[in-house]
């Protein structure tokens, strides 16, 4: 497939409260708002139908997960085809009865859905307990060639993994999105918050040196407590690197907004024969990359 030279990326930062509906209902419009501002390419956050109802261990939020191609599915298929643009849809999949996946669907833009991603890393960390939610992802890194270019996709724990990004990268992805739900618990904002977002922000500039692409990260912003609690602020800042790992765009801490930067693919080709880091890259001495860890075989 023949890809343009440039193309806009379009992330929507957004509240998400209890009401499905009215969730989705934004989330068409804000797509709506960056289409008109020229994006080409949209991604939506991580979980954007519902709050982030991960800070709870409750088996009645089970009921908010759909079949994937689904309702939402179906949405934004329509959407995407109505506005010529390719979207980028995080959702909550059930697979099966007990089964269920944290899932981004890609739909190209004439409505056709291109395929999905399941999420391969899943956290448990206070108020994020997506293991009682998730099943790790069982397809794999991939990448989908739409209108626009060549993208991979993976969900927002993922994008603490050099493997993942990695791994999207060397299936051609020119742009790695990143749908997202992070934020500070209150009580350790004041101690860790601006350590925690650095850290967050630095290991995907990092994705974006080391292959040699562009990363595109959406996240909420907001308060959210579920079933009461401290709950969870979420700290937005979504971002566009470009392949050096500069900040191209960067969204506040706490409004909603519509981000929209050009990218020039072009430029791929010349960061990554300035830069070869995939071609000096030593395939034959990388073995023991698939275990666990290795300290203990010295012991």
């Amino acid at each position: 497939m023949t890809h343009p030279k440039s193309v806009k990326v379009g992330l929507v930062q957004m509240r998400c409260g209890a009401d499905v509906q009215a969730n989705v209902r934004k989330a068409v419009e804000r797509t709506r708002e960056a289409a008109a501002q020229g994006a080409q390419i949209i991604c939506l956050q991580e979980l954007f139908t519902s709050v982030y109802f991960c800070q709870v261990e409750d088996h009645k939020y089970f009921a908010l997960a759909e079949e994937i191609p689904g309702p939402s599915t179906e949405i934004f298929c329509a959407l995407a085809a109505e506005l010529g643009v390719v979207i980028i849809a995080s959702l909550f999949e059930k697979r099966a009865a007990g089964l269920y996946h944290n899932t981004a669907v890609v739909i190209d833009a004439d409505g056709r859905f291109l395929g999905k991603y399941r999420k391969m890393h899943i956290p448990d960390d206070p108020l994020f307990y997506e293991k009682f939610y998730f099943t790790p992802g069982d397809l794999g890194f991939k990448a989908w060639d739409t209108r626009f270019g060549r993208i991979g996709v993976c969900v927002c724990w993922d994008q603490w993994y050099p493997e993942a990004a990695r791994l999207t990268a060397l299936h051609g992805a020119q742009i790695l999105f990143y749908p997202t739900a992070i934020g500070w618990h209150p009580s350790e904002k004041a101690q860790y918050g601006e350590r925690q977002h650095g850290a967050w922000e630095t290991v995907q500039r990092g994705h974006a040196i080391a292959n040699g692409c562009y990363v595109a990260t959406p996240n909420r912003v907001g308060h959210e407590a579920p079933d009461g609690g401290d709950g969870i602020e979420f700290w937005g800042r979504s971002f566009i690197s470009d392949p050096s790992g500069q900040i191209l765009r960067r969204g506040s801490t706490g409004e909603e907004e519509i981000i929209v930067e050009e990218l020039d693919l072009e430029m791929l080709d010349t960061q990554r024969t300035h830069w070869p880091f995939l071609r000096d890259r030593r395939v034959d001495a990388y073995q023991g990359m698939e275990q666990r860890y290795l300290g203990d075989r010295h012991v």
